[in-house]
């Protein structure tokens, strides 16, 4: 609303000045030449000032516009005045697009797009109201100097946790277009992983990818990567969950999406996407994680799909969940269920949470199954003695090239590890590294997934992974 509001009332001031221009124009032909132009030069004076005035103005408002522009959208769509404005897309933080055009495919790293080193501020969003929490008090965050203040103490994360997100964006841009029925699973990772990569920059553990390609299909939801030989090919009949993550000094984007060919899907692949949209909406600071649940689980189970003449009701996975995420931690201790119950714990400021829900037609329950192919040193584990000089050099080898983020086996043959697999179980088995096998459903169902990553700052929640796709 008050981006709205100040565009108005800058154009009624420049209106008026025009006006008064005018009136001296016709004065100074009426023969009065010289009185005109002392008051003319008058006039092109209060004009200036006024023009300085109101760019001030929209300086000084222009954070509080671009944060509250979805708000804005949202409001005005039923106002009749209003209708022909369109939401705007995602800008740097100075209001300016990228310096130069990125190419097709996507080659150019996001830090060339965005040299000065503002990116592209995600959806902004007032905070989901909270149990016992007055409506204001959420509304009152935009405009309260306090929490304006906290806001810009947190830049520098921001900027990159931001960074990040432009990388996941345009890297899942492309690959949508790209992916097609008859390619192989390591063919779409490797596209995939390779153009994420030449994007944010890889630099080591500054800038990187920050967990395996998740292109779990069909009855299988999360964790599933090709191992080296695996010759499975995505069909037209198939739903696929594209799960990837982008990271910048350990600030973590994890956001998935699902793709589908045959439109039969288009039911199940809606109910989860709007479940999501449902969780988001409800996020916010002060709020309690099992009411985030109940919102998600509610809008899921309203849809059904119809598949071989069969009726089936969209079930939330109910072992599966969203998730708090720190630095170099994509699971940082907090847990979003997506059905009712679980924690009463509350969302806090300056946090980030993945809002993932995954939807079936089988029974709504995963289980461990197929290869594992996904690993990550565990964040809490601390030293353990290790007798076989194979561990050890893979456990350099996973601090050098990974420290806690997640990794594979792809990964590790990448990095130069050879015959690996004693000293890979050597530490699962010591507890240094924990697995993470593919997790599915009953045989013959169909799931799917959208998640984003969204930031609880002190004066709105920010969708930072939004993009025009979803």
């Amino acid at each position: 609303m008050a981006a709205v509001k100040t565009d108005e009332l800058n154009k009624e001031e420049i209106v008026e000045n025009g006006e008064e221009e005018d009136d001296l124009e016709g004065t100074e032909e009426n023969g009065t030449k010289d009185p005109a132009k002392k008051k003319k030069k008058k006039k092109k004076k209060k004009k200036t000032a006024d023009a300085d005035a109101t760019i001030e103005n929209k300086a000084d408002v222009n954070n509080t516009s671009e944060k509250i522009q979805s708000l804005s959208v949202e409001e005005s769509a039923g106002d009749g005045d209003d209708k022909k404005k369109k939401k705007k897309k995602n800008k740097n933080k100075s209001g300016k697009g990228p310096s130069k055009e990125q190419t097709n495919p996507p080659t150019i790293p996001i830090a060339e797009l965005f040299p000065d080193g503002n990116f592209p501020e995600g959806q902004i969003m007032e905070h989901g109201p909270a149990e016992g929490i007055n409506e204001q008090t959420a509304k009152d965050r935009f405009t309260s100097e306090e929490k304006r203040a906290l806001d810009r103490m947190q830049q520098d994360i921001y900027q990159e946790i931001r960074h990040a997100a432009e990388a996941h964006r345009q890297t899942r841009d492309h690959i949508r277009k790209w992916i097609k029925p008859g390619m192989t699973m390591i063919q779409i990772c490797e596209e995939l992983e390779s153009t994420a990569r030449r994007l944010i920059g890889e630099d080591g553990l500054k800038a990187g990818l920050a967990f395996p390609t998740g292109c779990s299909r069909n009855h299988c939801a999360a964790h599933y990567t090709p191992n080296t030989g695996d010759t499975t090919v995505l069909e037209y009949d198939d739903v696929v969950k594209i799960d990837f993550g982008t990271h910048i000094n350990g600030r973590i984007i994890d956001c998935a999406f699902t793709l589908h060919f045959n439109p039969r899907y288009d039911p199940l692949v809606k109910g989860v996407q709007e479940a999501t949209e449902a969780g988001i909406k409800s996020s916010g600071v002060d709020v309690r994680l099992c009411d985030v649940g109940a919102a998600i689980q509610e809008v899921m189970e309203s849809h059904e799909v119809e598949l071989d003449g069969q009726v089936y009701q969209v079930k939330p996975i109910r072992n599966l969940n969203g998730h708090s995420i720190g630095p170099y931690r994509i699971h940082a201790g907090k847990t979003v269920p997506i059905v009712k119950g679980g924690e009463t714990t509350r969302m806090e400021e300056n946090e980030f949470y993945a809002i993932e829900t995954f939807g079936s037609t089988g029974r709504g329950q995963v289980h461990d199954d197929m290869d594992c192919s996904h690993y990550m040193k565990n964040f809490d584990q601390q030293f353990v003695p290790l007798r076989l000089q194979s561990s050890k050099q893979l456990l350099n080898l996973i601090n050098k090239n990974f420290g806690t983020l997640a990794f594979c086996k792809r990964w590790l043959e990448r990095a130069g590890a050879s015959r690996y697999a004693m000293a890979l179980k050597d530490l699962c088995d010591k507890g240094v590294v924990d697995p993470y096998p593919p997790l599915c459903d009953i045989k013959g169902c169909y799931t799917a997934q959208f998640e984003h990553t969204i930031l609880l700052r002190p004066t709105c929640k920010e969708v930072i992974s939004r993009g025009e796709d979803y």
